[in-house]
C-alpha cells in the first residue's frame, strides 16, 4: 500500500538556548544514545497479565489523538495486539471512538482512537466526528498527541489547541524510522516543548514491537491504582457487527482510493450467526450516481473484490466462516443531514 509524503512542516520559530535541565533529560530519555531504544527491553513491558490482587492493580483511560493519516489506527492495533480499528491512507477513515484493551503485567490499559480532528469540511458527519474527538479527551488519565516525527503543521496545532491543560500529555513522535539520524530531532522536540508543556517525548515507529513495549512502560506510571475495568481477555467494546461494516468500509476505501469521496459509508442490512457461519448482507452508501459505477466496477469486478477482502479479513479475525452479501445504494447528500447522519450510526 502506497503511503502519502509527509507534509512539509511549519517554519518553527527560532528557540533561545536556555538552561533548562528537565528538559535535557527528557531529550536524553527520548533519544538516548545510538541503537539504545532498539535493544532495550523494559521490565515493565511483560505483555502477559499476571494475576494479582485487585488492591495492587492499576488501570485506567489513554486518548490517541491527533490529525488524520498519522498513524493513530495502526498504533492503537499495535497496543491492542490485534486489528480493532480499520486503516486506509483515506482521511477520515477512523469514524467513530473505537476503545481497545490491553492488560499487561497488573496494568490494565484501556486505549481511546479518536477520528483525526476536521479542519477542511464543516458538513453534519465533520461536525459528529469532532465532537467525538472533544469528548474522548476530556475525561481520561492520560493523551498521547501523535504527529509524524520532525513534523508539525497547522492541522496537528488545531488538534493540540483542543488539549485539556488538566491532563498530562506525551508527545508521541511516529515513524521515527523515517529520520535518518535521531539528534537532528532534537531542536524539533525543544520546539515542540515551547507550544505545549509534554509530559513526556516518545519518538518510536508504531510498527516497532520494542517501542510498543517501551510505550507501555511510560503510560503506565501515568494510570491510576484501581480494579481492572474489563476481564483481561477482552480486546475491544466493539461488537462483531461493527466490526463487520468497518472491514467493508476499509476495503471500500483502500480499494477505490481517492477517486470515491470519503463521504461513503457501510450500513450492516442483515448479521446472524449459525453455529461456525456469519451470515451478513451490508449496503455501501454512496452520494452520487457516478460514484456506485466506482464502486461496482466494470462487471461487478471492484465490488466482488471488496467483499472478497472483507470476507478474508473477517473470517481471520473470528476464526469461523462468514457468507458476505454487499449492495450499492445511492444516497445523495447524506453526509450534510444531521438526522441521517445519526441514523447512520455517527453521533
Amino acid at each position: 500500500m502506497s503511503r502519502k509524503s509527509p507534509p512539509k512542516s511549519a517554519p518553527s520559530q527560532p528557540v533561545e538556548a536556555v538552561a533548562n535541565p528537565e528538559l535535557d533529560a527528557m531529550l536524553a530519555r527520548a533519544l538516548g544514545k545510538p541503537g539504545e531504544a532498539e535493544s532495550a527491553e523494559p521490565e515493565a513491558a511483560v505483555l502477559e497479565p499476571v494475576p494479582v490482587e485487585p488492591a495492587a492493580q492499576h488501570c485506567g483511560f489513554v486518548a490517541i489523538v491527533g490529525k488524520p493519516n498519522v498513524g493513530k489506527s495502526t498504533l492503537l492495533n499495535a497496543l491492542v495486539g490485534q486489528k480493532v480499528s480499520i486503516t486506509s491512507r483515506k482521511a477520515q477513515t477512523t469514524r467513530h471512538r473505537i476503545t481497545g484493551y490491553r492488560t499487561v503485567g497488573p496494568t490494565q490499559f484501556v486505549f481511546v482512537d479518536t477520528p483525526g480532528f476536521q479542519t477542511r469540511h464543516g458538513n453534519a458527519l465533520n461536525r459528529a466526528l469532532n465532537k467525538t474527538v472533544l469528548g474522548a479527551v476530556n475525561d481520561v488519565d492520560l493523551i498521547l498527541f501523535v504527529v509524524e516525527a520532525g513534523h508539525f503543521n497547522l492541522a496537528d496545532a488545531k488538534v493540540l489547541d483542543l488539549l485539556p491543560a488538566n491532563v498530562p500529555v506525551v508527545l508521541l513522535a511516529n515513524k521515527f524510522d523515517l529520520v535518518h539520524r535521531r539528534g537532528d530531532l532534537a531542536p524539533w522536540l525543544r520546539s515542540m516543548q515551547e507550544r505545549h508543556a509534554f509530559a513526556e517525548f516518545v519518538p518510536m515507529s508504531a510498527k516497532n514491537t520494542k517501542d510498543i513495549q517501551r510505550l507501555f512502560a511510560i503510560c503506565e506510571k501515568y494510570l491510576p491504582q484501581q480494579p481492572w475495568m474489563h476481564d483481561p481477555e477482552e480486546l475491544t467494546d466493539r461488537s462483531e457487527r461493527f466490526m463487520a461494516s468497518e472491514m467493508v468500509r476499509e476495503k471500500l476505501f483502500r480499494l477505490t482510493g481517492d477517486e470515491l469521496p470519503y463521504t461513503s459509508t457501510v450500513i450492516i442490512d442483515k448479521f446472524e450467526q449459525e453455529g461456525q457461519l456469519r451470515r451478513i448482507a451490508a449496503t455501501i452508501v454512496v452520494e452520487r450516481d457516478g460514484h456506485k459505477g466506482m464502486v461496482i466496477g466494470d462487471k461487478g469486478e471492484k465490488l466482488k473484490r471488496i467483499g472478497t477482502e472483507a470476507r478474508q479479513e473477517l473470517e481471520k479475525l473470528w476464526d469461523c466462516k462468514v457468507f458476505l452479501e454487499l449492495w450499492v445504494k445511492v444516497r445523495s447528500g447524506w453526509a450534510d443531514d444531521d438526522a441521517r447522519v445519526r441514523s447512520f450510526g455517527y453521533e
